[in-house]
């Protein structure tokens, strides 16, 4: 009998090497390189292999048919769920036969939004939600905490590809799909264990082959490492329409899922839940919930109209400057880039001689939110210079710029939606950058605007900063 063949396979990359290393070559990551058998069983005998090349050059290729470009398509129709946040960041509603990855820290409420999600389209369509992760009983379990028992979804329990497809690949296949996950999955033609590069790859290939042909919406879970990052290969990412993070503080009841993929709508988008013991609820208006607790007499903080996709946010940027005991002073940020925190307090320091050098800085974003939008420069400094001067900043101003390494404020895309969306919400004062005089849509004219065109601008709101310069 033949030894089997074997290679040793990155988790992280999915590059392969012939024998083992603690360090991947390829992405560079250590201890991800793992044993799978890529070729087991006797080789194919001299008789067999001439058979197989003789049956080869016998067959004849398949032509492919080309169409024109120009051309009438029938508009894609969409499945509704009913839960206005996650339609919207889906596109719309989901697509048939389109693959969705959904991922996600453990315990974020990955199983219980689409727990929800399902049961709201079961109400129109066919569907089914099969767990590798839970048993049948405990997925009842849940959906009887959320109220949700009476909801004709069907479940199942099962990690084989084989079994799955063969229970779904027919006439009366269910429209819409759930598997939770698909690092729990298994082709039982490969000798690796579920949750490698070559299972995952597989098992997602299959079943979105029989998404494609039964026109099935299909929302796979997926786990992610300690980087964030969708578990598995990133091939992953490229196979499906559609990729979906879940993001939020265990601290904190807000969620965000965030479309970073699709196919089929705009990227960025965003939808925002609150979690309760009901389950997950859909927060129409997110800027009044993340202000809800805050207080305009407090220094170190400034209010960010900020843009994610299509929809405007406020946010409250906070943020402490506190002498520092040590030599070398601490820099601590949640909820921004840390590498622009350190460029914006050297622009304050070399364009507008404003020192941190003797302080510790830390930075927060009220409420669990991620920005990493450029937008957020003006607000953080206006931030930091109100909590090294003690003294707040207007409780009625939103704040947003671009600050340049030369201290200019640059432009941003679409003032007019975040002025508007400060209006609602009752402010009668902005910080911006200056906004051209041939702008198609206008600002609101109830909104006091100073436009500024350099970061030393904002200096005189602020006494300490007046006298820093002078020195």
């Amino acid at each position: 009998m033949a030894k089997s063949l074997t290679v040793y396979v990155c988790q992280n990359c999915g590059s392969s090497a012939p024998k083992w290393s603690g360090k991947c070559e390829a992405c560079g990551s250590w201890n991800s390189m793992v044993e799978e058998v890529a070729q087991s069983g006797p080789p194919k005998g001299l008789g067999d292999m001439r058979a197989a090349g003789k049956a080869g050059r016998g067959s004849k290729a398949g032509k492919i048919e080309f169409v024109p470009l120009k051309g009438s398509s029938e508009q894609l129709p969409r499945r509704l769920a009913g839960i206005s946040e996650f339609d919207r960041v889906v596109g719309g509603g989901l697509v048939p036969g389109s693959a969705t990855l959904v991922g996600g820290d453990p315990g974020i409420g990955k199983s219980t939004l689409l727990l929800q999600a399902v049961c709201h389209l079961a109400k129109r369509y066919r569907t089914a939600y099969v767990s590798g992760e839970e048993a049948v009983d405990q997925v009842r379990m849940r959906a009887a905490r959320l109220g949700l028992s009476e909801s004709t979804c069907e479940l199942a329990s099962e990690t084989s590809v084989r079994d799955i497809v063969a229970s779904i690949d027919h006439a009366q296949a269910p429209e819409i799909l759930i598997i939770d996950s698909i690092q729990t999955m298994y082709v039982d033609t490969l000798d690796s264990a579920p949750g490698t590069v070559a299972q995952v790859r597989t098992s997602a290939q299959e079943l979105i082959r029989v998404a494609k042909k039964r026109d099935i919406s299909l929302i796979l879970v997926g786990h992610v490492t300690k980087e964030g990052t969708i578990a598995g290969p990133r091939v992953l990412e490229h196979m499906v329409d559609t990729v979906l993070y879940l993001e939020g503080d265990r601290g904190h009841q807000f969620r965000v899922l965030r479309g970073v993929k699709n196919r089929f709508g705009a990227t960025d988008e965003i939808g925002v839940f609150e979690m309760t013991d009901k389950g997950l609820e859909e927060v129409p208006n997110p800027s009044a919930l993340f202000l809800a607790d805050r207080r305009g007499d407090m220094s170190g903080a400034a209010v960010f109209a900020g843009l994610e996709g299509t929809r405007p946010v406020l946010v409250e940027v906070q943020a402490l400057v506190a002498p520092t005991a040590y030599g070398t002073p601490r820099r601590a940020v949640i909820g921004w880039d840390s590498g622009r925190l350190s460029m914006i307090l050297a622009v304050l320091e070399a364009r507008c001689g404003i020192a941190f050098g003797a302080h510790d800085v830390y930075l927060n974003i009220a409420g669990g939110l991620r920005i990493s939008e450029p937008a957020a420069d003006l607000a953080v400094a206006a931030a930091l210079l109100s909590s090294l001067s003690g003294e707040a900043v207007p409780a009625e101003c939103v704040i947003f710029g671009e600050i340049g390494l030369s201290g200019e404020i640059r432009r941003v895309s679409q003032p007019d939606l975040r002025l508007k969306e400060a209006v609602k919400l009752g402010f009668t004062q902005a910080l911006l950058p200056q906004i051209k005089d041939n702008r198609k849509g206008q600002p609101p004219v109830t909104l006091r605007r100073t436009e500024l065109r350099h970061i030393s601008e904002i200096l005189p709101l602020f006494t300490i900063a007046q006298r820093s310069k002078r020195a």
